[in-house]
């Protein structure tokens, strides 16, 4: 884009989101005074600050050392985490579950640890599959186990509502390390483990 398309809202710092949700609603078309769309700036802002709130997030906080000392060396698995994040083609929502699995070394991770590292990076602007591949990474880093499979399974709003405008499709995207990917047998007892009754 040319610099002389991109002409700064405010001259005396970077633009912030309310400003730039103003243009967007005068660039639609719309009176941002007019009484529906009065706060919408705001509360716009406000959601996407939200929305994408895992940029100020990092793994460590999150862990906040609820890493422990076990001798449990099964699988662990965490199935079916709701997860709401946005395309970052076209910044509109996709959403689904989330599965996860480990075979510890010794070590353990505390319960909510595993939602709330899934919801850091599925709130940044995304695409699914580097989504997946980076929960799978912060695990491994984390705790060093035999093995990570994560599994994802979403619906996309930018094929719903937009382009091709298919209603039913869901994308699978899936990522194994160690055990995971080099024995199959571990990789079909964790996919049978997932399999939604």
């Amino acid at each position: 884009m040319s610099g002389a398309a991109c002409k700064p809202i405010l001259q005396d710092g970077p633009p912030d989101l309310e400003s730039l949700f103003t243009q967007i609603l005068e660039n639609l078309g719309e009176d941002p005074e007019r009484q529906g769309l009065v706060k919408t700036p705001h509360r716009a802002a406000k959601a996407m600050e939200f929305l994408t709130r895992g940029y100020h997030q990092d793994v460590d906080k999150i862990l906040n050392g609820a890493i422990f000392d076990e001798e449990f060396d099964e699988m662990v698995i965490v199935k079916d985490i709701e997860f709401y994040s946005l395309c970052e083609h076209h910044i509109l929502p996709f959403w689904g579950k989330c599965h996860v699995g480990y075979l510890p070394r010794k070590r353990i991770i505390g319960l909510s640890k595993i939602p709330r590292i899934v919801d850091m990076f599925a709130r940044r602007l995304q695409v699914q599959e580097r989504l997946t591949r980076e929960i799978a990474e912060a695990l491994e880093r984390a705790l060093e186990p035999r093995g990570v499979a994560v599994v994802m399974e979403a619906q996309h709003m930018c094929m719903m509502a937009r382009g091709v405008e298919k209603q039913a499709p869901r994308m699978t995207t899936n990522v194994m390390r160690g055990t995971f990917r080099e024995d199959s047998s571990t990789r079909v007892e964790f996919l049978r483990c997932i399999q939604t009754s």
